[in-house]
């Protein structure tokens, strides 16, 4: 029971699956964010968010294949606009498939350590799989929408807020001078 209460939300025990090719076990949980999950400064799954997992265990001849789906909510700054991104609409939903090996397999035995996940005592921790899949996942340019047309580079305001009349009225300085004596001749 103490075993519980201090193993990780994102570990899974796989015992009860057994080791016979063929079972299967299905599970969701909502696991609580403890570090950053994303690009920080950029996009990122904040702190105080929950991941929603949806998993399948399978039993295969090597291990333990884990698929599933997970999705939380994203906060950020767009990088067209610089508003805040957030709510409903922005949302990170990855899926992942990983191979955790059996100890001594010949999976276990013929691959790297960080190439396939390994199952210690029964368990396999999907944090790593998951932190993985959300950075390959999440954009490096978020934007707010996706036809964000930015900010204006004269004024700084945003193009969505301005309207399609907004416009500044840019001379060439060495035509200013002229500019000014043709509008003079005309108001007379």
């Amino acid at each position: 029971m103490s075993e519980n209460r201090t193993r990780s939300p994102w570990v899974f025990d796989t015992r009860d699956l057994g080791r016979r090719p063929g079972s299967s076990q299905t599970m969701h949980r909502a696991v609580p964010v403890t570090g950053p999950l994303g690009l920080e400064g950029v996009i990122a799954v904040p702190e105080s968010a929950e991941v929603d997992l949806e998993v399948r265990l399978d039993s295969v001849i090597e291990g333990v294949l884990a698929t599933g789906t997970a999705t939380a909510p994203v906060t950020g700054e767009c990088s067209r606009c610089l508003e805040p991104i957030s709510g409903p609409e922005h949302q990170l939903e990855v899926e992942f498939t990983e191979l955790f090996a059996y100890p001594e397999s010949t999976t276990e035995e013929t691959t790297e350590e960080d190439e396939v996940g390994h199952l210690v005592d029964g368990l396999l921790d999907l944090e790593p799989v998951v932190r993985d899949a959300a950075v390959l996942a999440l954009p490096s340019a978020p934007l707010c929408t996706p036809d964000c047309a930015g900010l204006c580079p004269d004024c700084g305001g945003r193009w969505a807020d301005l309207g399609p009349d907004h416009r500044h009225e840019t001379i060439d300085p060495r035509w200013a001078v002229l500019t000014e004596r043709f509008h003079t001749d005309q108001d007379g």
